[in-house]
């Protein structure tokens, strides 16, 4: 509920209100990136087309608007989005690395993650992208070292978790991926990593 009045109260303002209300960006970007959490990436794209008349040429939309075109699986649409310089956080190159990344090319995005890890060493997010992109480039112990970093820095993060456990059974150290998986504590979990690990053994 708190989102759609936010939602509505945004898209009712005027564009000229954006100049006397300075938190109406963060407000929007916000917004933008909760509708990308929640597995909306259509509904992300509508609210940065009206963001983006409000602040022609932000980076951080531009960055959102590859994510989300990327999300639907529009990646030569994404690849036409002219990126804006590298960012403090590593923002950029780790947009680099996901366009690579949905062409399969891994080892190329591998090296874009590694330079957003480097510009944002606390955050798990490069690290496990890093470590995933490894994986898939058939480095499985960089992989795992890499996912462990990750793992130490969010250790609440599914995803992260998830990508560990795939590691590991991938690798053969199947004892460690056991054991986490009995702290998962998720009946499905195991099934599902262990389709996931066939599905790229066969180069899937």
């Amino acid at each position: 509920m708190r989102r759609l009045m936010l939602a509505a109260m945004l898209m009712a303002a005027a564009p000229g209100e954006a100049e006397e209300a300075p938190d109406t960006r963060g407000l929007y970007l916000q917004l933008i990136h909760q509708a990308r959490a929640d597995g909306r990436p259509r509904a992300a794209l509508a609210y940065l087309d009206d963001f983006e008349r409000r602040y022609p040429g932000d980076a951080e939309a531009r960055l959102l608007r590859v994510n989300s075109l990327i999300d639907l699986g529009q990646i030569d649409a994404a690849e036409v989005v002219v990126l804006p310089p590298e960012t403090a956080g590593g923002g950029v190159s780790a947009v680099r690395g996901h366009l690579l990344a949905a062409r399969g090319r891994w080892d190329e995005a591998a090296a874009w993650y590694e330079r957003a890890s480097r510009a944002s060493p606390a955050d798990p997010l490069p690290r496990n992208a890093l470590g995933y992109a490894l994986l898939r480039a058939g480095r499985v112990g960089a992989a795992i070292e890499a996912l462990r970093g990750a793992s130490d820095l969010g250790p609440q993060l599914a995803v992260v978790r998830n990508n560990l456990l795939l590691a590991l059974i991938i690798g053969g150290r199947r004892d460690e991926a056991e054991a986490g998986l009995r702290r998962a504590g998720d009946g499905a979990l195991r099934q599902k990593l262990a389709a996931e690990a066939a599905r790229i053994g066969k180069g899937g």
